[in-house]
């Protein structure tokens, strides 16, 4: 090879810092969907990205750094999605749909993303978790359940307790729909609607447990 065979061989670019802290929040996502933020060393986040370990302390100060920022941005994009729903008026039923088909939505559109808030993590995990996001949503729902109980008759003081339920059974079809993709997530939004709107629309007052005629739900 010759002198100016050799001066223009083209180059790599060099990233911006911007950039490559875009690319490694990318690397550092795909990899804590797939192993979780203990199965992951930033010696492996380094080699996926092409940069040496000083580069990731740089930016990010270390795994958990990065790993912190990956869950607030996913953090940030679910909620957003959901709460707007909570919010956009219509009928109690009508917000369930869309809040409903808002997660299921997410899921199918940040398949990685929800994998890292659904997984177990260590005490590194950020404060805002997954858990954090559904009490959030639950208190909301709180709020729409306790005027839909004073207008049917029904003791507001257990709204909390129903949106728990609400959420959690939300929560829980989403995680399962992760992983099988089937049905559409329309009809999946449409089942858990049936559920949670039938169910809520023939509440009992007081609930009773027929298994336990001697024992009265208080």
């Amino acid at each position: 090879m010759t002198d100016h065979e050799d001066v223009e061989r083209p180059r790599r670019a060099r990233m911006t810092g911007a950039a490559r802290r875009e690319q490694l929040v990318a690397v550092g996502r795909r990899a804590f969907a797939a192993k979780g933020v203990d199965g992951i060393s930033v010696e492996e986040v380094a080699a996926a990205a092409e940069v040496s370990k000083p580069v990731v302390y740089e930016h990010f100060g270390g795994k958990e750094g990065l790993y912190a920022v990956v869950v607030d941005r996913e953090l940030r994009a679910l909620t957003e999605a959901v709460t707007a729903t909570l919010t956009e008026g219509g009928t109690d039923r009508e917000t369930l749909e869309r809040a409903a088909l808002a997660l299921l939505d997410y899921i199918e559109a940040s398949p990685d993303g929800f994998r890292i808030l659904v997984r177990d993590v260590s005490g590194t995990a950020p404060t805002g978790t997954y858990a954090s996001l559904l009490s959030d949503v639950a208190g909301q729902v709180s709020h729409i359940l306790t005027e839909a109980f004073v207008r049917r008759s029904i003791e507001p003081t257990h709204a909390p307790m129903y949106a728990q339920m609400l959420v959690g059974m939300m929560s829980l079809t989403g995680q399962w729909w992760l992983e099988t993709r089937t049905p559409a997530k329309e009809e999946v939004a449409a089942h858990v609607v049936n559920l949670a709107w039938n169910g809520l629309a023939g509440l009992e007052e007081p609930p009773r447990l027929r298994s336990r005629p001697d024992n009265e739900s208080r």
